[in-house]
């Protein structure tokens, strides 16, 4: 049995950017370890001769021909977003923010 200390847990939540309680992290560090156990089970499984894959089945992407277009014009383009600064979609800022 893996037990995730609280530290982990508090990385992992700044990493997600959770701000989380000492409640919810002792919470968390229950259900994480929880989580981690069935993980290492997976080592249990003998997976000799068996071809990595990511799905059961085959899938055949369809894609459609890449074809030269005329842009859409900007203000329809524009039409939905929340928020523009002039000619462009504005965003919040997600980096060089301060962590907690």
């Amino acid at each position: 049995m893996t037990t995730l200390d609280e530290h982990t847990v508090r990385h992992v939540a700044k990493l997600a950017r959770l701000k989380l309680s000492d409640e919810e992290v002792r919470a968390f560090q229950e259900q994480l370890t929880a989580i981690m156990d069935h993980f290492a089970l997976l080592d249990e499984v003998d997976t000799t001769g068996v071809e990595p894959t990511a799905h059961a089945l085959a899938i055949d992407n369809v894609l459609r021909d890449d074809v030269v277009q005329a842009p859409l014009p900007t203000e329809q383009t524009l039409r939905n977003t929340p928020a523009r600064h002039g000619d462009h979609f504005q965003v919040p800022k997600v980096l060089n923010q301060e962590s907690s």
